[in-house]
């Protein structure tokens, strides 16, 4: 078992406060948007033993299971991270497996560089993703139902809206959320821009439910993807709840704090609220154009006291642990990989006593038991 060293990453949309708040740490005034637990290549964390890719390198059947490395290969198939937003992340969405394969063929087919700004597909693997929230956590999930959208939309007054309101009212849903969708990423920029600070404006004018698309563009000011938003569900998460974003699924996260797990790929299709590449024509080849709603998920508790968000994945599996005081030992041993992150109190984990934020890489079958008062992430695979 290994205590890990993680790297936080400074992105400009992180929080300053939250992640040390957790930690216990004073701020440095910095963003400090995720802390990264696993064996990415981009940010590996560290062992006494070396980095964890190094770990698993050395003897990947040892540490990750013969049948993880099977159903895998030899490599941690996740990534485990804190992820504390303090400003609206980009709305994205992500490809599935065949995309990602066809994705990343046809770019390595065509030279271009992985590291070029208008790269697409970094890898050739998807990237379903799970966040749970630890404090109220705003996102957008999801297109909302045509109707539902052409409501908010009118109720902007903004005349440059009305022609996607028509377009709502008009069709089927899948070619309505398609062609408004085209049609707002396609416009002329300088109209565009005009557009979004008048919607902007009346969003700031009327609040309530248009409160989060005012504060949006305050951070993104005439950005298409102010009103690509307004397409999408927004939706609240209490402490304790999740949601599955899959294959296709547009998102963005705006503000909060919570665990994230996803499987390891760095395939983002951006449709805006960035000052990154925007590949249109790629992104709604893979956007579900579908309606429904976000699917908060809550955990479903076991006779052994572990809670598991139920996911369609299998390169990864998270669960909570929420040990009262004076609580039984629990035995967590599994013949898989894990990562085991404290939250909250204060849980001893083998030799390891366990703060929020820290955590540890448990190798498949080694003899695992928790106790303590707080609260433990557990993040594995289905194998």
């Amino acid at each position: 078992m290994d205590r890990l060293d993680n790297t936080i990453r400074p992105y400009a949309w992180g929080s300053t406060t939250a992640i040390p708040r957790l930690l216990g740490a004073e701020p440095t005034g910095e963003p400090q948007a995720e802390m990264w637990m696993g064996a990415h290549p981009g940010a590996p964390s560290r062992t006494d033993r070396g980095t964890l890719v190094e770990v698993i390198d050395a003897d990947p059947e040892r540490e990750l299971g013969p049948d993880a490395v099977a159903k895998f290969g030899p490599r941690l198939p996740f990534l485990l991270k804190l992820l504390a937003a303090g400003a609206p992340l980009s709305l994205q969405v992500h490809p599935d497996l065949t995309q990602a394969k066809e994705g990343y063929a046809d770019e390595e087919r065509r030279g271009v560089p992985v590291t070029a700004p208008h790269r697409t597909y970094k890898d050739a693997n998807h990237k379903p993703e799970l966040i749970c929230a630890l404090t109220e956590f705003d996102g957008l999930c999801g297109f909302r139902a045509p109707q539902r959208a052409a409501e908010l939309l009118d109720g902007l007054g903004v005349d440059s809206l009305k022609p996607y309101v028509d377009l709502l009212h008009a069709h089927p849903e899948e070619a309505a959320l398609r062609e408004v969708l085209t049609a707002v990423l396609t416009a002329d920029p300088d109209e565009m821009a005009r557009t979004v600070t008048e919607a902007a404006a009346a969003c700031d004018r009327l609040g309530g439910p248009y409160a989060p698309y005012a504060d949006i563009a305050h951070h993104y000011p005439g950005d298409p993807g102010v009103i690509a938003a307004m397409l999408l569900n927004h939706v609240r998460l209490q402490p304790g709840e999740a949601l599955f974003l899959g294959a296709g699924v547009p998102h963005a996260y705006l503000d909060g704090l919570g665990v994230e797990i996803m499987a390891n790929s760095d395939n983002v299709l951006r449709c805006g609220l960035t000052p990154k590449h925007v590949d249109v024509p790629e992104l709604l080849r893979i956007v579900r154009f579908e309606a429904g709603d976000p699917g908060v998920l809550r955990p479903e508790a076991g006779p052994d006291g572990e809670e598991v968000y139920e996911t369609p994945i299998d390169e990864f599996r998270l669960s909570r642990y929420v040990l009262p005081a004076g609580g039984a030992t629990h035995d967590l041993t599994l013949t898989a990989p894990q990562i085991l992150l404290c939250t909250a109190g204060s849980v001893r984990v083998g030799e390891h006593e366990l703060t929020p934020g820290a955590s540890v890489f448990v190798p498949s079958g080694e003899k695992t038991e928790a106790s303590g008062t707080g609260t433990l992430f557990r993040a594995t695979v289905v194998v």
